[in-house]
């Protein structure tokens, strides 16, 4: 049997997703050419190379907002990605968008997050004169540094979605660090705020710090009065606010209606002012900076310490322990620091 069958029939399955999706044929696809797989698309390569990396593996040690929690049912960055996949593919599929590219994104987007979720990312932030960015470090991550320096030759149209992912705090939709090419980009980049909003409403009030009932009464009109409403109405309404923009002889886009768009919008800053600027949560994110920002003057001090899995060896010295650090769990930067002497690690047991 000719195994290459397989792929010809996905790829032709293709032809039968909107007209706005993304498509193997159409792809402006990868920087160094490869001979097809027999078995699987450009976008479920992808997928798959995304899915067996070592950074992938290591986010199940890395902080959504609670840094190494104790308890078992707090989210990680590994839940969290895997939440956004599944939202990401729930969308694209209604939409009759390409589920696989949106999956592949939505794997990817945040496996640049070093230790101690943005808390990290302000300190690395601070450290680097060109500054530091997570989407960009994922991308960076996959198209540089895994597989041994050589990075996994993904397409254009995930990289793409991947840098584009992150978003300003103001509005769910403004532009932030770009608009991505693909709707199955503008997919994922919802899809993340879709996520987390939820099952981080879920740990604050796993952690006390908030109720349901502190929730925004008009949120809770919209929304609903649980993890499974809300997450039904957001959802839902994006398949149905899109699915008209579609077909209304405009340029496609991933949208909300505007009053649900609103109501995603208050419940967001909500949970900035209530939950990601609390000052309990505060007090631990500024002890992870201050680890951060010790473990990278420490590497630029001793730059022999530096794994040469995680970085490049011909690049700056702050490149590289940027890229070291960022790549450590909350657990290993947390052991680490202590065995070097530093004040905030100490004591801190995971």
């Amino acid at each position: 049997m000719d195994l290459n069958v397989v792929r010809r029939r996905l790829e032709a399955a293709e032809a039968s997703l909107s007209p706005y999706a993304a498509r193997t044929a159409t792809s402006r696809g990868r920087k160094r050419p490869e001979a097809p797989s027999p078995l699987r698309t450009e976008y479920q390569r992808d997928r798959d190379r995304i899915l067996h990396t070592k950074a992938f593996r290591r986010l199940k040690h890395k902080t959504q907002v609670f840094i190494a929690p104790q308890q078992d049912h707090f989210v990680t960055r590994l839940t969290h990605t895997l939440e956004v996949a599944q939202v990401a593919r729930t969308i694209a599929r209604a939409l009759n968008l390409n589920e696989d590219l949106a999956e592949a994104a939505a794997l990817g987007h945040d496996i640049g997050h070093g230790p101690f979720g943005h808390a990290g990312e302000e300190a690395l932030a601070e450290c680097l004169p060109e500054g530091f960015r997570h989407n960009y470090q994922s991308v960076r991550v996959l198209d540089r540094l895994e597989n041994g320096g050589r990075g996994l030759n993904l397409t254009f149209e995930v990289l793409d979605a991947i840098e584009k992912s992150s978003k300003a705090r103001e509005d769910i939709f403004a532009e932030g660090w770009g608009v991505p090419v693909t709707l199955e980009g503008q997919v994922v980049k919802t899809a993340d705020a879709i996520a987390y909003l939820n099952h981080d409403i879920l740990d604050a009030i796993r952690a006390g710090i908030i109720t349901e009932a502190d929730l925004p009464d008009s949120t809770q009109r919209l929304l609903g009065r649980s993890h499974g409403e809300r997450l039904d109405a957001l959802i839902c309404d994006i398949v149905e606010a899109s699915w008209a923009a579609t077909g209304a002889g405009r340029d496609p886009v991933i949208q909300f209606s505007p009053a649900i768009r609103d109501a995603a919008n208050e419940l967001r800053e909500f949970m900035f002012r209530r939950v990601y600027l609390y000052d309990e949560t505060r007090r631990e994110a500024e002890r992870g900076k201050r680890i951060v920002k010790f473990l990278f003057a420490h590497f630029v001090e001793h730059p022999e310490g530096i794994s040469p899995d995680y970085s490049l060896p011909g690049d700056p010295v702050e490149r590289r322990a940027a890229d070291y650090v960022s790549g450590m769990t909350d657990r290993y930067a947390i052991r680490l620091a202590s065995s070097l002497g530093c004040p905030d690690a100490i004591g801190w047991h995971v």
